[in-house]
């Protein structure tokens, strides 16, 4: 039976008490993650891309992020003092496995993990203290939790959503065929061709487009929106309209930072059954495979969201 740890639920119930806890802990993660990648100015956008001492720069930007985020205190010996009591906050890439440096031995320790791969993240508490620890055998005493110390983690969350990177998750062939042009521009057409019904957050915009007009590359007058329309693609944003045509469509809308595409065909008899919306005077749905392509729709940008 784990013993009760009076500070460790101070902090744990002083945590829980933010609004939208998970969603900002996710935030700085994906933040943490972009800021790394760096895709708008390297088009990096895998883990794997980059360098040993950028991934061991992991931990402590998700610190500085987390801190930025929720405002929590320096503490005098460790990150943060949170309720009063001092808190490190480590990172690392395999769950639980943080490195506990000598200072932290006693402590109250935040602790996350998350995979851009998996789209997941964790966070925990844990006392960092002798029964909990494997002895340390590396030069600067790092130590692990041993096994009593993993069963005594109070998950704040686990395997919570992380943004997803959609460049992660598309076939090879997709992202071939879309980081094969030089053009920054036809980079992002290829994008919205071939992700359609998927959200696309402002980063994969940015890593794709590699400019620093990136959003400028997915409006009308030249961007993906008017080279997409006469294949019948159009691009839903941040609109009102565009929100309330995905949702009668039968897609979640995407959300704020983000875009997607859908290829629409004009409502015939085969259609029959699929929800369908008035655009341009006539009713269009998300078109078919079999649908030939037509020219798409003019959708207005009515309601624009804070960004």
């Amino acid at each position: 039976m784990t013993e009760h740890d009076s500070a460790l639920e101070a902090v744990f119930s002083h945590l829980m008490e933010f609004n939208s806890l998970d969603l900002r802990i996710g935030k700085a993660v994906r933040r943490t993650f972009d800021m790394l990648l760096d895709g708008q100015h390297t088009g990096r956008y895998r883990w794997e891309q980059l360098h040993k001492t950028e991934k061991t720069h992991c931990g402590t930007l998700i610190e500085i992020n987390l801190q930025r985020e929720f405002g929590f205190a320096d503490g005098e010996v460790l990150d943060y003092s949170i309720a009063d009591f001092e808190v490190d906050c480590k990172y690392s890439q395999k769950l639980a496995e943080w490195m506990i440096p000598p200072e932290a031995v006693s402590h109250l320790v935040l602790g996350l993990w998350a995979s851009d791969k998996k789209g997941r993240w964790s966070a925990g508490l844990v006392r960092a203290s002798e029964k909990n620890l494997n002895p340390g055998r590396n030069r600067d005493v790092k130590r692990t939790l041993n096994r009593v110390g993993r069963t005594a983690i109070r998950w704040l969350f686990k395997d919570a959503p992380l943004q997803e990177n959609i460049l992660l998750s598309l076939p090879n062939e997709d992202i071939d065929a879309i980081f094969r042009s030089t053009s920054g521009q036809k980079r992002i057409n290829e994008l919205f061709r071939r992700a359609q019904g998927r959200p696309i957050s402002r980063t994969v915009v940015a890593t794709v487009a590699m400019q620093e007009d990136y959003m400028k590359r997915i409006r009308g007058n030249g961007g993906a929106r008017s080279a997409l329309r006469p294949e019948g693609i159009v691009i839903f944003g941040q609109y009102r309209n565009h929100i309330d045509a995905a949702k009668t469509l039968g897609y979640s809308p995407p959300n704020l930072g983000e875009s997607m595409s859908l290829r629409l065909a004009r409502q015939r008899p085969h259609h029959n059954g699929l929800p369908s919306i008035m655009l341009s005077g006539e009713q269009w749905v998300v078109a078919l495979p079999t649908d030939p392509p037509e020219m798409a729709p003019s959708l207005p940008d009515v309601g624009p969201l804070g960004r």
